[in-house]
């Protein structure tokens, strides 16, 4: 009995290994807004562009991005359901929220999809019209879930900060070092996940360049680049990357 019990912990344990050993050719998912994945012909998403800098006989790009979304509205409308049931050992999911996060929860058509600042376990209850009663939670709360998710699944989680918009204060481009930026740099930190700092390698980027050149990579508004601003976000997160300590996902990379 003993050693059909030994036999059996030993498949089971071997089971484990062949269930999270990493896939020869992993998908990397991106999850986010707009200003990942835009359907508008002069408005592009990075991640249009991202799949230009990655060899696609080692690695496939699915983006799950979708415009208008925030953390909150990717979990509540299931989005990030479909995404983490996908989820393979090996996989990748790369996260770039923040631009709709930013409006007061209600239940107003403005707070449909905003969070709760900072990082921590505050919540607000809403009540909708049809007696539904919704917890929303810290953004901080929802990069987690996405996280913890990501690793229960065998995947490996990289979070990103949001790229900076066409706003400029004293010559410089406005950063999000002091909010979503810094919310998304403290909870990589301590769940001990990959942080690229989007935002700030662009913002460089910008602000070596200057406003004027700058404009030109912002089709109709301050937020949305066209297709060449959006190669630029896309060599930012390529130049994350490289900086980083991911070494497989270094290796899926086209040497230039």
């Amino acid at each position: 009995m003993k050693m059909k019990k030994f036999a059996f912990l030993l498949a089971s344990f071997f089971a484990i290994l062949i269930a999270f050993k990493p896939q020869d050719k992993p998908t990397i998912y991106l999850i986010g807004d707009s200003t990942v994945r835009n359907n508008d012909k002069a408005q592009w998403g990075w991640g249009s562009l991202l799949p230009t800098f990655f060899d696609s006989t080692k690695v496939t790009i699915k983006n799950h991005a979708m415009a208008g979304r925030s953390t909150r509205t990717f979990v509540k409308e299931q989005r990030w359901e479909k995404v983490v049931n996908s989820l393979q050992p090996g996989d990748y999911v790369l996260m770039q929220f923040g631009h709709n996060d930013g409006s007061k929860p209600d239940t107003s058509k403005a707070g449909y999809r905003g969070v709760l600042r900072g990082t921590g376990e505050e919540t607000v209850n809403l009540t909708w019209k049809d007696g539904t009663v919704e917890t929303v939670y810290t953004h901080g709360y929802y990069l987690r879930k996405f996280i913890k998710e990501s690793k229960a699944k065998g995947a490996i989680p990289i979070v990103l900060s949001m790229i900076p918009r066409n706003q400029w204060a004293n010559g410089k481009v406005k950063r999000v070092d002091k909010d979503f930026g810094l919310w998304a740099k403290t909870v990589a930190q301590e769940e001990d996940v990959t942080f690229i700092d989007l935002n700030a390698i662009t913002a460089d980027k910008y602000d070596a360049l200057g406003p004027d050149k700058v404009k030109d990579f912002f089709a109709g508004d301050h937020t949305h680049t066209n297709k060449e601003g959006a190669r630029i976000n896309a060599q930012s997160i390529v130049e994350g990357i490289k900086a980083s300590s991911e070494k497989r996902l270094k290796k899926f990379l086209i040497k230039s």
